[in-house]
């Protein structure tokens, strides 16, 4: 996947077409990724809530942002890597932002994402035009946890859907490459895919997206009360409890190390 590809994709869509994110925080993980047809990883600054235990993404900071986009570089082989920035980092200023770019692309994204559209089209703008790949993200922007008042559907009002669908037009003409569309209704999300001639990544946005993005976490199991858009596909959680109930019960009845486990 490369950033021609995001525009073939939406051209050609067909449901092989349909473009699969998935998010990933460090390199054990990447590892598997990689060996899979998964096309593209984002490191999200959830990142903050799954691997740190915070409340929100607002605790995610540029070096947190950095350190755990070069985890995921090391394993992925390959993959198309979108890094978030940082709550607030490229409202500093234009030097800021194209810092925190930088950084992110050294550490081994090659794209980053920002939240919302007011206030950021010239940053974006400043950005794509110093080489920089830019996604936009609209919709239920967790970012804006405090004044959205929690983690709440956007768009179920006309004014509001409008908004939004504004704002994702003024994030095309600004130069992004994809949107990121989440929590709205499935309905607003196929308004907003039609009207584009850049590709939707949907999370919670119904199923007319040209492409998808989940936390690794809620579809691997991991997540004891997953949202209502996500699914698990797996239940790793549970097995890896079971393997590590094994191990307990192996080392409190001397079963384990064996003599296999051991140097003569």
């Amino acid at each position: 996947m490369t950033l021609p590809d995001f525009r073939r994709r939406k051209a050609t869509k067909t449901n092989q077409e349909r473009i699969s994110f998935v998010t990933c925080y460090d390199c054990a993980f990447a590892r598997l990724i990689a060996q899979t047809e998964l096309d593209c990883i984002l490191v999200g600054d959830s990142v903050a809530m799954v691997v740190h235990g915070h409340s929100s993404t607002l605790a995610a900071d540029l070096a947190m942002m950095v350190f755990h986009t070069e985890s995921v570089a090391r394993g992925a082989g390959g993959k198309f890597i979108v890094a978030d920035i940082p709550f607030l980092e490229h409202r500093k200023g234009q030097s800021e932002a194209v810092s925190a770019a930088q950084a992110l692309l050294r550490a081994g994204a090659q794209a980053i994402k920002l939240e919302g559209a007011a206030g950021n089209l010239e940053i974006i703008q400043n950005l794509v035009e110093g080489g920089v790949p830019v996604m936009g993200h609209i919709g239920l922007t967790p970012q804006f946890i405090h004044a959205f008042g929690g983690f709440k559907v956007q768009g179920r009002e006309d004014s509001a859907a409008e908004k939004i669908l504004a704002d994702a037009k003024a994030l095309e003409a600004a130069g992004v490459f994809a949107i990121v569309i989440e929590g709205v209704p499935a309905s607003l999300g196929k308004r907003i895919t039609d009207a584009l001639s850049i590709p939707t990544i949907g999370i919670g946005a119904g199923p007319d997206c040209d492409g998808q993005v989940l936390v690794l976490h809620d579809l691997l199991g991991f997540t004891e009360k997953p949202p209502k858009f996500a699914r698990a596909f797996g239940q790793v959680a549970h097995a890896s409890v079971a393997a590590l109930g094994a191990y307990d019960e192996a080392v409190k009845s001397s079963t384990f190390p064996a003599a296999k486990e051991s140097y003569s």
